[in-house]
């Protein structure tokens, strides 16, 4: 399973699903989906925007689970 820290990363920067979707012009309901844990896929330029908008790299976002 995989884990996505997205939450804990906008808790961390302090900021909005609003303000990532706004910025970043990725859909409102992926960001969600990805927030919530909820998401069963994504396209790799969705995660790459995010990881660049972030300032972070994929395995800060994503995690592999055991």
């Amino acid at each position: 399973m995989i884990k996505c820290h997205l939450s804990k990363i906008l808790g961390e920067k302090k900021l909005k699903i609003s303000d990532v979707s706004r910025d970043t012009s990725i859909n409102r309901g992926t960001i969600t989906r990805l927030y919530n844990e909820t998401a069963t896929r994504v396209d790799l330029e969705v995660i790459d925007m995010l990881c660049s908008y972030l300032n972070i790299s994929v395995g800060d976002l994503l995690e592999q689970e055991k």
